[in-house]
């Protein structure tokens, strides 16, 4: 069976274009919507995939009816392709029935590859240049070494609770108690470095 699936991203789009096209290609059962690329429920292309079985092919107008990413459009092929589904695009000219477009579908995936491995490379780069420079990574300390200190002086006192210490320093309980676990640490390094 032919399965086709059109979407618009508003409801005051058109969708007779993408449905003239998929009723051309012979599509038998043709799904559509009007929802946005970036919304992850997606109501009828998720009915389309259910009727979906092997042997089927999966058509849609242009790519970008499906995803945004080519990392999300080879996913989406691949799961498909798993299930015994194959793929055309009309205006894109992927057709995974044919063995040009089999060989098409695995460039994307490679190239689909090559662009998540050039991220996590300048990821890690610009993450050793920083720390190179001296900066540490992640979310910045709410309290310093000093309001520290002035806390664990504080708790020595019995009238004391760290409730209280932690609502005078504008924190809560756990980051209290996280500040104070993590400096005994921080201090024996700075000793070990000097």
């Amino acid at each position: 069976m032919l399965i086709g699936y059109a979407r618009v991203s508003t409801p005051d789009q058109n969708l007779d274009l993408q449905l003239d096209a998929l009723g051309k290609a012979g599509c038998e059962r043709i799904f559509s919507e009007a929802a946005s690329g970036v919304r992850e429920e997606r109501v009828a292309l998720r009915d389309a995939l259910s009727h979906s079985r092997a042997g089927d092919v999966f058509i849609v107008w242009k790519l970008d009816r499906l995803g945004r990413t080519v990392g999300q459009l080879v996913e989406f092929v691949r799961s498909l392709r798993e299930r015994g589904v194959e793929f055309r695009s009309l205006t894109d000219g992927i057709d995974t029935t044919t063995p040009a477009g089999r060989f098409f579908f695995h460039m994307m995936a490679a190239l689909a590859e090559m662009e998540r491995d050039l991220i996590r490379e300048r990821t890690q780069a610009g993450l050793a240049a920083a720390r190179a420079r001296g900066k540490q990574g992640g979310r910045r300390r709410v309290l310093s070494d000093r309001q520290v200190n002035q806390a664990k002086l504080l708790l020595s006192h019995p009238d004391q609770t760290m409730e209280g210490i932690a609502s005078s320093l504008g924190v809560s309980r756990s980051t209290l108690y996280r500040a104070i676990a993590r400096q005994p640490a921080k201090t024996r390094a700075r000793h070990g470095q000097g």
